[in-house]
């Protein structure tokens, strides 16, 4: 397979992304968009003229990105609604209260090697944001997304993945540390390349919809992410960047691939990609000495039967969802 292959890269910007794009007419949806790459992605989108609504689960966080966002594009069609993705109430309260149609939905919002905690459901909590919140979510504004298909041609979701997707599959048996031993790395890559792969069977399901879905990983940027990150972590991450063996990008470079995800033509109607670096990741080769790849996705995010189950094993666990209106 020919990997898809954009006039951006590494060094590109959200703003390099969207400059000459025109988004008027376009509503998009962006969670976790009150700091970090979140806030740039509303940023960019909102430049170009887009309608987007920040779903941010600390509102006080989400007036403060609502006032930076129209301070410094001049937009005024920008709004904020609350969202926890660990609390289904949140969630269905959100999809609910929607009207019309959805055109970008961009699963941005996680959290990153925290200890253990639970969902009222006993959810391992990385695995409940990073993405099963985020599939509920979808599930909910579902309806409204083939709206947006129906208007424009196309509605696409992008599912915000890692490079840590590389250390862990999904434990089909045991995805919630209910028997293992919990591991806060070893969750985190877990619910990434859960997103990694939410995005492959979303585009096979809902590909009839108008609707596509691809997966990116934004690079390594400093982001109150990275909030629970231990103190010799965060030294040997810049021990590794002084010796060339880490690139940190800066967030609107982050936010860029999240855009070409997004906004591209050259990934029209051809979902299911894994993007890094603005352009499709290839292949990773599947020995441990790969595990670091940067622009590499491994086999077990895009394995199109790990994919369908884990979408089935989904709607289990979150049941029928509230439908957007």
């Amino acid at each position: 397979m020919t990997l898809i292959a954009t006039p951006f890269n590494a060094l590109s910007t959200a703003d390099d992304v969207v400059r000459g794009v025109d988004l008027t007419g376009v509503r998009a949806l962006v969670t976790g968009a009150s700091s970090g790459i979140g806030v740039e992605t509303a940023k960019a989108l909102a430049r170009a003229g887009a309608e987007v609504v920040l779903a941010v689960r600390e509102e006080r966080a989400g007036w403060s990105a609502l006032a930076e966002i129209v301070s410094e594009t001049g937009s005024r069609r920008v709004r904020g609604v609350q969202l926890d993705l660990a609390d289904r109430g949140s969630i269905g309260r959100l999809a609910d209260g929607w009207r019309g149609p959805l055109h970008l939905l961009i699963n941005n919002a996680g959290v990153m090697a925290c200890p253990l905690s639970r969902t009222p459901e006993g959810w391992e909590r990385h695995f409940a944001t990073n993405y099963l919140g985020h599939f509920e979510l979808a599930l909910g504004l579902h309806e409204a997304l083939c709206r947006g298909a129906d208007a424009r041609g196309e509605a696409r979701i992008v599912s915000v993945s890692s490079g840590a997707h590389a250390l862990a599959p999904v434990d089909f048996e045991d995805p919630h540390f209910e028997r293992r031993r919990y591991d806060p790395w070893t969750a985190y890559a877990q619910s990434k390349t859960a997103a990694a792969l939410f995005a492959v069977e979303a585009s096979a399901r809902w590909a009839h919809d108008g609707i596509v879905a691809h997966a990116v990983n934004p690079g390594f940027a400093a982001t109150r992410l990275q909030r629970y990150v231990p103190p010799d972590t965060k030294k040997a991450w810049d021990e590794m960047e002084r010796r060339g063996l880490l690139r940190r990008k800066t967030v609107r470079q982050g936010a860029a691939t999240t855009l070409v995800a997004a906004l591209s033509r050259e990934f029209a109607r051809k979902g299911g990609r894994y993007l890094s670096d603005c352009n499709e990741a290839a292949p990773m080769a599947d020995s441990s000495d790969a595990a670091f790849e940067p622009n590499s996705v491994r086999e077990w995010a895009r394995d199109p039967q790990a994919s369908s189950l884990l979408w089935e094993m989904s709607l289990d666990m979150v049941g029928a969802p509230v439908m957007s209106n």
